[in-house]
């Protein structure tokens, strides 16, 4: 009997942050689109603004923020579930993970939203580590974890609507008898995995965005979601459909390239 291959701890942190370098500016534009405070600009006529204003390369602010939350919040979801999957419920696992990676997305969503603030008001952060210790020092190492409720409870939900959909999408697919473990049925239910991902957590995603981005606005996240509830119930699902174009093909980029890591690196268990 053929042995199998299953996931080393450490495979999810690295998939999350290849994927994460594809759509990058795809994550750009959704942050511009939930930051704004009325509709102003849909999707392409953001990414036409951002790039006629500061370049192309600006589609790529926080690129490095980017792969670190990942190497923190998506590495901790995926070793858990991975790893301790039986010790843990799905809801735990996210969670830690969510929390863990909030100082990188906090300076994630700066960076990415510098950009499009006038030039007096910009952060301008030099790289990921540069916006992490200056948080510390200017706001307090409390900053760095502002969010971390919404941002953990998000990591639960992108982890049900990710990691368990997937891997219950994947085993209906080869149920079927008509597909096999190959990149076609890893295609087919990261699709899946993602649109879940997308409907779950947009209307907490949406919150953690303001939050994280917030200049003491907001007295903590009741009144970020009181502040928001103002402006429609549509305001916990702006930037929508640019968040399901982000993080469907994330999905689809992060499981394709952790099955593959799986299948020619991954640890030799006897069948």
């Amino acid at each position: 009997m053929q042995d199998t291959r299953v996931s080393r701890w450490y495979f999810g942190g690295i998939s999350s942050s290849a994927a994460a370098c594809l759509t990058h500016p795809l994550d750009l534009i959704k942050v511009h689109l939930q930051t704004q405070q009325e509709v102003r600009l849909r999707m392409t006529g953001m990414a036409v603004n951002v790039v006629r204003r500061e370049g192309f390369l600006a589609l790529y602010s926080g690129l490095s923020a980017s792969i670190c939350r990942q190497m923190t919040y998506s590495l901790s979801r995926f070793a858990i579930y991975e790893t301790v999957r039986d010790k843990l419920n799905r809801e735990n696992k996210g969670f830690v993970g969510g929390f863990i990676g909030t100082p990188a997305d906090l300076v994630n969503v700066r960076m990415q939203n510098d950009v499009k603030l006038p030039v007096e008001l910009r952060r301008n952060y030099a790289h990921a580590l540069d916006g992490l210790l200056r948080v510390w020092r200017e706001e307090g190492v409390k900053k760095l974890f502002s969010g971390a409720t919404v941002a953990s409870t998000r990591g639960a939900l992108v982890s049900i609507g990710q990691l368990s959909c997937y891997d219950q999408s994947k085993q209906l697919v080869l149920a079927t008898g008509y597909l096999t473990d190959s990149i076609l049925t890893h295609f087919v239910a990261s699709v899946f995995a993602g649109g879940c991902a997308t409907v779950l957590c947009q209307p907490l995603d949406v919150v953690k965005t303001r939050l994280m981005n917030s200049k003491l606005e907001y007295g903590g996240v009741f009144h970020c979601l009181t502040e928001t509830a103002k402006l429609g119930p549509k305001a916990f699902y702006k930037g929508l459909v640019p968040a399901a174009i982000r993080l469907i093909p994330h999905t689809v980029f992060t499981f394709l390239f952790l099955e593959q890591l799986r299948q020619h690196f991954g640890e030799v268990v006897p069948a």
